[in-house]
C-alpha cells in the first residue's frame, strides 16, 4: 500500500481518537469525581451518556444531508472543531442542563466525524486494495482511550481541568487530521442505503450498542465502589485502550461471516468475567478482552457494509447503521443506570454480557446470508441504483 495512503489513514484516525476516545469514552474516567462532587445518582450519571448518545443519533441522521450540502471533507473538519469546543465547554459549568447540552453537542459532532471518516477510510481502502485504512481508522479510538487512561486518573478530582485538557487534545487532533479529509476522498453526492440484506446485522448492532456502552461508562464507578486505587484505574483503562488499538487489525484479517459473532461473544464473556471474578487481575483481563473486541465490532460491520453495498451507497448505509448504533447507545446507559441504582454496579456488567451475548447469536445466524448476498450480486454484476432501491 502506498506510504501516502498509510499516512493519510493515520491522520484520519485522529477523528475516532477525538470523537470516540476523548469525547465519549473518557467521560467514564471522570464520572466518579463528577458524581461525588455534584451529587448524582447512577441514573443521572448514565443520563449524561444518554445525552451523548441522543446527540449521536441526531448527528447520524444529519450526516448524509451534511455531506450532500457541504461535502465529506468539510463535514469531517467542521465536526472535529465542534467536538473540541464541546469538550472545552464541559469544563465551564457544573449545572446539570448545561453539562447535558455539552455532552449532546459532542455526540452530534462525533457521529458526523465517525460517518464521514469511516466512508473516507473505506474509499482509501478500495483505492489501495487493502483493508489497512479501515483498520487504522477504527484503531484511533483505542489510542484516545489509552491516552485518557494514562493521563486522566490523577486529574480526576479536578474534572474541570481534565475536560479543558480533553478539549485542547481534540483541537490538536482536528489540526493534524485536517488535510487527511481532503483530496476528493468523499464526494458530496450520496446514494441510498442498502438495508434489506443487512437487517439482521442491524438488530445485532442495536443490542451491541445498548450493551457495550454501559461497561465503559460505568467501569470507573465499578472500580470506585470496590475502592480501587488510582494506579489500578490507570492500568485497567490503559490496557483496555491498547487492546482496542490492536482489535481492528484482527478483524481485518478475519472478515468472514463468523467474525462479527465471535467478537460479540468474546465481548459478552469479558463483561461476565469481571462480574463473576471482581479481583483486580481478572478485571484487567476483562478490560483487555473488552478493549480487544468492542471497536472490532463497528469495523466488522463496516466491512460487511462494504461487501453488501455498492460504493455510491456506503455513506447512506453507514449513516443508517450509525443511527441504529446511536439509538442503542441512547437508551443503554440510562436504563442500566436505573437498574444499577436498584441493585448494584454489578448489574451493569450483567447488562453488557446479556445484550452482547444475544447480539452474538443473531449475528451468527444472519451474517452468512449477507456474505451470500454480496457474492450473488457481484457474480451477476448488478451494482446499480435500481438494485439498491429494490433492497431498501
Amino acid at each position: 500500500m502506498p506510504r501516502t495512503v498509510t499516512v493519510q489513514a493515520l491522520r484520519l484516525a485522529l477523528g475516532t481518537a477525538a470523537a470516540l476516545g476523548l469525547a465519549r469514552f473518557a467521560y467514564g474516567l471522570l464520572l466518579p469525581a463528577m458524581r461525588a462532587e455534584l451529587g448524582w445518582s447512577l441514573a443521572q450519571a448514565g443520563a449524561m451518556s444518554t445525552a451523548n448518545g441522543l446527540g449521536y443519533l441526531v448527528g447520524a441522521l444529519a450526516a448524509p444531508a451534511l455531506v450532500r450540502r457541504w461535502g465529506g471533507a468539510a463535514t469531517f473538519r467542521g465536526s472535529m472543531v465542534i467536538t473540541a469546543l464541546a469538550l472545552a465547554a464541559t469544563a465551564l459549568s457544573d449545572r446539570y442542563p448545561i453539562l447535558l447540552a455539552a455532552r449532546a453537542v459532542a455526540g452530534i459532532a462525533g457521529a458526523a466525524v465517525f460517518v464521514t471518516g469511516g466512508v473516507i477510510a473505506s474509499r482509501l481502502a478500495a483505492r489501495a486494495g487493502s483493508g489497512l485504512p479501515i483498520t487504522v481508522y477504527f484503531a484511533g479510538a483505542g489510542l484516545g482511550i489509552a491516552l485518557s487512561g494514562a493521563v486522566l486518573p490523577p486529574l480526576a478530582a479536578h474534572w474541570r481541568l481534565a475536560w479543558a485538557g480533553l478539549g485542547a487534545a481534540a483541537a490538536l487532533a482536528a489540526l493534524v487530521s485536517w488535510g487527511a479529509a481532503g483530496g476528493g476522498a468523499l464526494e458530496p453526492a450520496a446514494g441510498r442505503a442498502v438495508l434489506r440484506p443487512l437487517r439482521g446485522i442491524a438488530v445485532a448492532y442495536l443490542l451491541f450498542a445498548a450493551g457495550y456502552i454501559t461497561y465503559i461508562t460505568f467501569l470507573s464507578a465499578y472500580l470506585a465502589e470496590r475502592h480501587a486505587p488510582p494506579g489500578q484505574v490507570m492500568l485497567t483503562w490503559s490496557a483496555l485502550g491498547l487492546a482496542a488499538v490492536a482489535a481492528p487489525a484482527l478483524t481485518t484479517r478475519r472478515q468472514g461471516a463468523g467474525a462479527l459473532a465471535a467478537l460479540l461473544g468474546l465481548l459478552a464473556a469479558g463483561a461476565a468475567l469481571a462480574l463473576v471474578a471482581p479481583a483486580a487481575p481478572y478485571v484487567v483481563v476483562s478490560a483487555i478482552v473488552y478493549g480487544g473486541t468492542f471497536m472490532g465490532v463497528p469495523a466488522a460491520v463496516t466491512a460487511l457494509i462494504k461487501r453488501a453495498a455498492p460504493p455510491e451507497a456506503w455513506t447512506a448505509t453507514l449513516a443508517a447503521f450509525t443511527t441504529v448504533f446511536a439509538a442503542g447507545q441512547t437508551a443503554g446507559p440510562w436504563l442500566a443506570g436505573l437498574l444499577a441504582d436498584l441493585t448494584s454496579t454489578g448489574a451493569i456488567l450483567a447488562w453488557t454480557a446479556g445484550l452482547c451475548g444475544a447480539a452474538a447469536l443473531i449475528a451468527l445466524l444472519t451474517a452468512p446470508g449477507v456474505v451470500r448476498y454480496a457474492e450473488e450480486w457481484r457474480e451477476r454484476g448488478e451494482v446499480s441504483v435500481s438494485r439498491v432501491d429494490r433492497d431498501r
